[in-house]
């Protein structure tokens, strides 16, 4: 992963063959900008034949409107909900890194997470028992903002209710992660705290 210094951030810089984790729009807004660093997946409706799994340590983000449910995000989060605002092109806002997953199998430890991530507590809740699988993954993610607008069409290998999406090869120039260093060190180490027995 090359990354050079350059001017008090770090840029990262490659045309690589790339994934993107399909993620609901506001969520993606929430981790742009360094509200939140915590997601909750447990995977999508067409993932029928396996589970979700961390595939990835990098990838971008892949903004969805579909199934965005307004019931399911945090009320304070609310706002941040719109249509799609360029359909049929997906706008790609950052790459993220994986600093650490956590497979939780235990539901108060997933309701500890309410604070940290963006859906409301009874949307963690359905989807720690979705299809009689009572467990989720946790990932706090390093999120670097992209330094250049990145707009793909929206292929029709691209729809549909998945997590992964192959992009193939892109160019991408991410700067410094949008939080610093120690934050999310601490972030990281309280969801660690969170779900220790």
């Amino acid at each position: 992963m090359p990354l050079s210094k350059r001017a008090g951030w770090i840029a990262y810089s490659r045309r690589m063959s790339i994934t993107a984790l399909k993620e609901w729009d506001a969520q993606c807004q929430l981790l742009t900008t360094g509200t939140l660093s915590v997601l909750v997946r447990k995977g999508g409706i067409e993932e029928t034949q396996g589970d979700f799994r961390v595939e990835h340590r990098s990838f971008l983000l892949y903004p969805t409107f579909l199934h965005q449910n307004p019931v399911e995000l945090r009320p304070e989060f609310k706002a941040l909900l719109r249509t799609d605002p360029d359909p049929g092109r997906v706008h790609v806002p950052a790459l993220a890194e994986v600093v650490a997953v956590h497979r939780v199998e235990n539901e108060e430890r997933v309701r500890a997470l309410e604070d940290v991530q963006a859906l409301t507590l009874g949307a963690l809740e359905r989807r720690y028992a979705y299809r009689g699988k009572p467990w989720v993954h946790v990932l706090v993610l390093r999120v670097r903002p992209l330094l250049e607008p990145l707009a793909l069409p929206e292929t029709p290998a691209m729809l549909g209710c998945v997590s992964w999406v192959p992009l193939g090869d892109v160019n991408v120039r991410a700067g410094e992660g949008v939080i610093p260093e120690p934050e999310l060190a601490a972030r990281a180490a309280a969801v660690a705290a969170r779900l220790t027995p």
